[in-house]
């Protein structure tokens, strides 16, 4: 799961719209996630990563506090 998540941070940090990636849950099956800034990126975002399905989930654009 660590190089899935390695190589889509490869393929997607510094795209517009990408804020950010994690590793989460679908439906009960382990995935991975990346956080959008608007529904716009999702086009450039890989269905699957080394087997591993990526799920985008718009959240806007992260804040630092």
């Amino acid at each position: 799961m660590k190089a899935a998540l390695e190589e889509l941070n490869r393929k997607v940090m510094g795209k517009p719209g990408v804020s950010g990636t994690a590793v989460g849950e679908s439906d009960g099956t382990a995935c991975l996630v990346v956080y959008l800034s608007d529904a716009e990126a999702r086009r450039s975002i890989p269905g699957r990563v080394r087997g591993i399905p990526v799920k985008a989930e718009v959240t806007g654009p992260f804040q630092r506090y």
